[in-house]
């Protein structure tokens, strides 16, 4: 046997060994492991709303998902807001209105508000989604305007507001 097939075949019988019994073949720097354990863990972007389960309880509102372009605000006390009008309702909670602020040109915010009857746009044209029945409309609502929607409509269905999206 050459000494290269031996040095090959004691390192492949040392490895085993080890495997089998369990013996580490390298000791790690204590140093080392010290140091792995002060690194903060990496921050992952989840796009889930925060603080969304407080906002349930005390705005009457779900925050889903979004982009952190679309952000809900006090009303009045940022210009040109997207405004959401719904029917009050004191049992669950839900207030009258609900403001947002668009950070950007584009943006987005899942969410569930129920009983939506008008939407109101300030200096950013909006997209949304509303279900009613099991169907999906979508309404865009230019810069600056008003539009009517699910009982805001003469003959209009409960609607639920599940997307905001700023196209503009």
């Amino acid at each position: 046997m050459t000494i290269r097939t031996r040095r090959f075949l004691i390192s492949g019988v040392i490895c085993t060994l080890a495997a089998v019994f369990g013996i580490p073949l390298a000791v790690a720097d204590d140093s080392a492991a010290q140091a792995a354990a002060d690194v903060p863990p990496v921050a992952v972007e989840d796009y889930n709303y925060p603080g969304a389960a407080d906002i349930l309880t005390t705005e009457g509102i779900q925050l889903k998902r979004g982009d952190g372009h679309v952000l809900l605000v006090e009303c009045d006390t940022v210009p040109d807001q997207i405004t959401v009008y719904t029917i009050r309702d004191d049992s669950v909670g839900r207030k009258g209105e609900y403001c947002f602020q668009a950070t950007a040109t584009t943006g987005y915010l899942t969410l569930e508000l129920p009983r939506v009857f008008g939407l109101e746009t300030g200096t950013h044209p909006i997209s949304a989604d509303l279900t009613a029945n099991g169907a999906t409309t979508t309404v865009d609502v230019p810069v600056d305007d008003f539009e009517s929607v699910g009982e805001g409509v003469f003959g209009g269905a409960r609607s639920v507001l599940v997307e905001i999206r700023v196209t503009g």
